[in-house]
């Protein structure tokens, strides 16, 4: 049987922001916006020492998103991809850094290098989670010793990984990818959870629905609308009720997943045929009353994808958009240009022409961008790497 594990970095970026401003440890803050944001440090006089000054959300005008938030900063309501001028409204007193996306990079590089000295197979999730194939690792006969291991090999990553960054992770093993990450996600911060034969009915099943990676907020109401609110009710419901009500592709995967059935493998390398990035709101939003808001989370998609392209090595001639609508309905948009790129401005202009070919009278409830027709970088001459125009409208 496979043994895989999900690592997740705790709050990723707002935790190298606190290893270089340790005095905000225990503070609510929010990371998010432009580089006006950054502290500023003066000498005390009496002592000479360095004494820094921080922003607040108080009062914030701007079009920009939270990126990401320290459990404080959760804990009065504050979440990823919220407007922050929503942000500056609950908790006005909630410190703003600027995002380094230079830092995040770095401390990614080094937990992925610390773990793959232990556990060579990775499979890169994004800059803070991997999932790692420790079966080979961790191989006894006896059930016991083999959970024993497990937990022994998945403390020395949890240190390797705290040694090479000051950071802490959580880790989630079971037997597959999809328990895994739900694992991951039940002890955290600095969690280890192991969830083994006979854990399913007892720590998952209790679980909302919604704790399933790919089911969304709107797939669960209409779950809830079936009385089925909890991973256990779906993995009990009726099969032929979910391939009938969510179709015959959606409904046979949310009830395997609920009954912690899962084939896929650890990819340890793979040539990716796109790179994209895409999020789905909270809310419903409309083109019209939310124009400002739904920019400036395009143009953060943008920014983060021609970062996702540099950082990944690749340049793509295929520019597209993803919009899902609140009916459900999926419709997508590209264009292919004459060069590829990985400018974010250039996606940013190419996709914003591919908005403009979608109807916008229907509220959205997710958006992305993508990049395909992948090459690698070193083939490509790309003399222009800026981030989009943060103040730039998605309907100009």
């Amino acid at each position: 049987m496979s043994v895989i594990a999900h690592l997740d970095m705790d709050a990723f970026y707002a935790s190298v922001e606190l290893l270089r401003y340790p005095e905000l440890r225990g503070k609510p803050v929010v990371i998010g916006g432009g580089r006006r944001h950054q502290p500023t440090e003066t000498i005390d006089p009496s002592t000479h020492s360095v004494v820094r000054s921080f922003a607040t959300l108080a009062g914030y005008v701007g079009r920009g998103v939270i990126t990401t938030a320290t459990y404080e900063a959760r804990a009065r309501g504050l979440h990823s991809a919220m407007a922050m001028m929503k942000a500056a409204m609950l908790a006005p007193e909630t410190i703003l850094l600027p995002v380094d996306f230079d830092a995040y990079r770095d401390y990614s590089h080094r937990f992925k290098e610390a773990v793959r000295a232990i556990a060579p197979r990775i499979e890169n999730r994004g800059i803070d989670e991997i999932y790692i194939d420790l079966t080979e690792l961790v191989a006894v006969d006896d059930d016991r010793c083999a959970r024993e291991r497990v937990r022994t090999l998945a403390q020395s990553i949890k240190d390797a990984v705290h040694a090479a960054t000051g950071l802490t992770c959580s880790i989630g093993i079971a037997r597959n990818k999809l328990l895994a990450k739900i694992a991951s996600d039940l002890d955290k911060p600095n969690g280890l959870t192991l969830i083994c034969e006979g854990d399913v009915e007892r720590r998952i099943w209790p679980l909302p629905a919604r704790r399933i990676n790919g089911i969304g907020p709107k797939t669960a109401a209409r779950l809830a609308a079936l009385r089925i609110e909890t991973i256990g009710d779906l993995a009990r419901a009726d099969r032929e009720l979910l391939t009938t009500t969510f179709g015959r592709a959606l409904g046979a995967w949310m009830h395997e997943a609920a009954n912690g059935r899962d084939e896929r493998p650890v990819v340890t390398h793979s040539e990716p045929v796109s790179i994209s990035r895409e999020t789905t709101f909270e809310r419903d939003l409309s083109a019209q009353r939310d124009r400002v808001l739904l920019s400036s989370i395009f143009t953060e998609l943008c920014n983060g994808l021609g970062e996702d392209l540099q950082r990944k090595g690749y340049a793509g001639r295929t520019i597209g958009i993803k919009l899902r609508y609140d009916n459900f309905k999926t419709v997508t948009r590209d264009r292919t240009i004459a060069e590829a790129t990985q400018d974010a401005r250039t996606i940013r202009r190419v996709a914003a022409e591919c908005v403009k070919r979608v109807p916008l009278t229907r509220r959205i409830r997710l958006f992305g961008v993508r990049v395909s027709g992948l090459v690698h970088a070193d083939t490509v001459v790309t003399s222009v790497r800026e981030p989009a125009p943060e103040s730039a409208s998605l309907f100009e």
